[in-house]
């Protein structure tokens, strides 16, 4: 796009922003940019706690079920060992 970088651009965004944003403006809009990631990031703690919480539970119920069958399996079809 017309030889400019990631650099450039970011620049030149900057530089409109200001502009239609003014200065006063800028830091308020940085300040709720800066609140929206930290939601973000807190939203990604709760989902990832969340799977893992599912993923532990799954395998805990997973073993049991496991060793519910090794059990069945040693006692042979009619029920003694």
């Amino acid at each position: 796009m017309f030889g400019l970088g990631l650099p450039e651009i970011a620049i030149i965004a900057l530089i409109v922003v200001v502009f239609f944003f003014g200065g006063e403006k800028l830091s308020e809009l940085a300040r709720g940019i800066g609140r929206f990631t930290g939601e973000c990031k807190k939203g990604k703690t709760e989902v990832e706690s969340e799977l893992k919480k599912a993923k532990d539970e799954f395998k805990s119920e997973s073993n049991v079920k496991g060793n519910q069958s090794r059990k069945t399996k040693k006692r042979g079809k009619h029920g003694s060992r």
